[in-house]
């Protein structure tokens, strides 16, 4: 099938690269003819493991091209996907402002019946406003061209986008048009073979699909956090009681790890919208709002810990931070807890030794040159003239370090865990002071 993307971020992109790969003709455009000339050149902008191969090889076979002819990209596809960005507006709600500029574009360039996919994460009712926005655009142009507005939201986990669009749990499609329905059954296919993937609902459905399983997972984190801060009140332990719940196969072990709160693009922006979107119909999201509330205390969690230990007051103190990413396998750092870290450590007078494996980059365009921070370019170099350490993304390059090494680098032999990531008994055997989630703090044994 012939298919045009409108946004080349992670969603667009990967959407893109994945349809070429099973065979379908995929042109992907965007505005920024920086971006478009780079993947072109087969330069992938985001970190996430196996996109550039994918992107480069579809490329060479001709079956995945980028442009910033917006023209052209109407022109060429049957089904067009919208995979722009809805940023969090002052009030919370979902920026709707590319989605529907971009509708506004095709309505503009459209010539021939077309079938337009919202793979954007947006509000419910926002497939009647860019249907309406089409529709005035062609009654403008004085053209009667059929079209169809269909939601079909992604559920893709940054860090493994590729294989989550290879093998979909599910595929989620919003019409109660007929041919419209043809077309996504036959564009989806080839993922569809093993066993029927696809569920079918009204378009409103779909919309809320996509916000009530992001808000779903928020909720469990933001619950096993709160369980987690009960659990050091009352002298229990967080690991133990999670291995508990998570046997129970109606809960699963899935979501339930105790740390600093959730971050990234999709958890913070779509609890808000969905918390907005509730409001403005006179609708009191308690659950929502529980849920927000807990997670924006748990991204000070660590901060506090630091600045409670030594007294308020961190000037002359050096801090390691392990990780800069919202979670592994992404450079994302939008909403990262990192973020929340070292605004509060700077705040407190502290300078700050960081490395993260695949965020550097990103780090340096959100902070630039600041005397109180030092981009490393290993864990062990983050340590050098340290005297605590605070671990804030779960790399598997930190599950392991070298605690004898560790001990010896930092001067005040403290360990700030935000993920849980070290068994308390083995690091103090080291003499290390070690600090996790919902555990009792612990003394080195040197």
């Amino acid at each position: 099938m012939k298919v045009t993307v409108f946004g080349t971020g992670y969603v667009g992109l990967v959407q893109g690269a994945v349809l070429a790969d099973v065979g379908h003709d995929v042109i992907c455009v965007d505005v920024d003819a920086a971006k478009v000339a780079a993947l072109q050149a087969g330069r992938i902008p985001i970190h996430e493991p196996g996109l550039e191969p994918l992107v480069q090889a579809n490329q060479a076979a001709g079956r995945l091209r980028f442009t910033t002819d917006a023209a052209q990209g109407v022109a060429h596809g049957e089904l067009i996907f919208l995979a722009v960005g809805t940023p969090p507006d002052e009030d919370g709600s979902a920026d709707l402002q590319h989605v529907l500029a971009v509708a506004r574009t095709i309505a503009t360039h459209m010539t021939a019946p077309k079938t337009i996919v919202n793979k954007s994460t947006v509000p419910v009712g926002t497939a009647d406003k860019v249907a309406d926005t089409v529709r005035k655009v062609l009654e403008t142009r004085g053209v009667a061209l059929a079209f169809e507005v269909v939601s079909n939201p992604e559920f893709l986990k940054e860090g493994a986008a590729v294989a989550d669009c290879k093998r979909p749990d599910r595929i989620v499609i919003g019409t109660r048009a007929p041919q419209a329905e043809r077309q996504l059954r036959e564009l989806y296919a080839p993922f569809n073979r093993n066993h029927d993937r696809i569920v079918m609902m009204d378009v409103r459905s779909a919309e809320l699909t996509k916000y009530a399983a992001n808000a779903m997972l928020a909720t469990k984190i933001s619950f096993i956090n709160e369980m987690a801060n009960l659990a050091e009140q009352l002298g229990a332990d967080i690991e133990d009681v999670r291995r508990g719940l998570g046997s129970d196969p109606r809960i699963g072990y899935h979501f339930i790890y105790p740390g600093v709160g959730y971050g990234g693009s999709c958890f913070p922006k779509d609890v808000k919208a969905l918390i907005h979107t509730a409001q403005s119909i006179g609708f009191t999201p308690d659950l929502l709002l529980a849920v927000e509330s807990r997670n924006d205390a748990q991204r000070q969690l660590l901060a506090r810990r630091i600045i409670a230990h030594y007294g308020g007051n961190l000037r002359g103190k050096t801090i390691a931070v392990w990780g800069l990413a919202f979670k592994p396998e992404t450079d994302d750092m939008r909403e990262a807890p990192s973020r929340y870290l070292l605004q509060s450590l700077w705040a407190a007078g502290a300078q700050v030794r960081a490395h993260d494996p695949a965020a550097m980059d990103e780090a340096r365009r959100i902070f630039g040159e600041r005397d109180d921070l030092v981009l490393c370019g290993s864990p062990t170099e983050a340590l050098e003239g340290a005297d605590a350490l605070a671990i804030v993304t779960e790399w598997k390059i930190f599950r392991v370090p070298d605690f004898a090494q560790m001990a010896h680098a930092l001067h005040d032999r403290m360990v700030f865990d935000g993920r849980n990531l070290y068994d308390p008994e083995t690091i103090t055997r080291f003499g290390l002071g070690y600090v996790s989630i919902g555990r009792a703090p612990v003394v080195g044994m040197s």
